[in-house]
């Protein structure tokens, strides 16, 4: 069994797009930018031996204001750019009820089936509660990226940070 890194992408991979204190995912390509360190981050969790895993949420797409084609170009871009192991996106909106949308564990669960992850032995980076949810009911560690956005802060991760280099700082340091 393999030991992961869940990676949230707008906020824990690149950049969100704030309105009103909110984060929004980019639009395009254009508008995508990695976080600051984000490389380097992703580069200490492989050579830890942990494979890494993209998770996201794009109700966009099932509410009809983003296309499934844009988000997997952008989705390809960050899965070459940073090596991941896997992407899983999650095209609902809440009311769709589907299982993957986090704060379910489904994309995680999924994940975890197919490339053979010990979901004990793993950890999910996410800035906002629903990604930290997700990642406590597939039974993995959570590290927060806490950004002060205006919406409810995440309960109780594991670990909290500023970065996602910070969270791989404290994820290659746990047994």
């Amino acid at each position: 069994m393999n030991r992961a890194v869940f990676l949230d992408r707008d906020g824990v991979l690149n950049q969100t797009i704030l309105r009103d204190g909110r984060p929004h995912p980019p639009a395009n390509l254009a508008e995508l930018t990695l976080l600051p360190g984000v490389v380097e981050a992703c580069h200490l969790l492989r050579d830890a031996g942990c494979r890494l895993v993209m998770v996201t949420n794009q109700p966009d797409i099932g509410r009809g204001t983003q296309t499934r084609a844009r988000v997997d170009e952008m989705n390809a871009h960050l899965h070459q750019a940073l090596a991941l192991d896997a992407v899983y996106v999650c095209p609902h909106d809440d009311q769709d009820a589907c299982a993957c949308r986090k704060p379910k564990p489904g994309l995680l669960t999924a994940a975890a089936a197919d490339l053979g992850i010990d979901l004990a032995h793993s950890f999910l980076v996410g800035d906002r509660w629903r990604d930290i949810d997700a990642g406590r009911a597939a039974g993995v560690r959570t590290v927060w990226i806490d950004y002060g956005y205006a919406e409810p802060p995440a309960r109780d991760p594991d670990c909290t940070v500023q970065s996602l280099r910070q969270a791989a700082d404290w994820i290659v340091k746990q047994p």
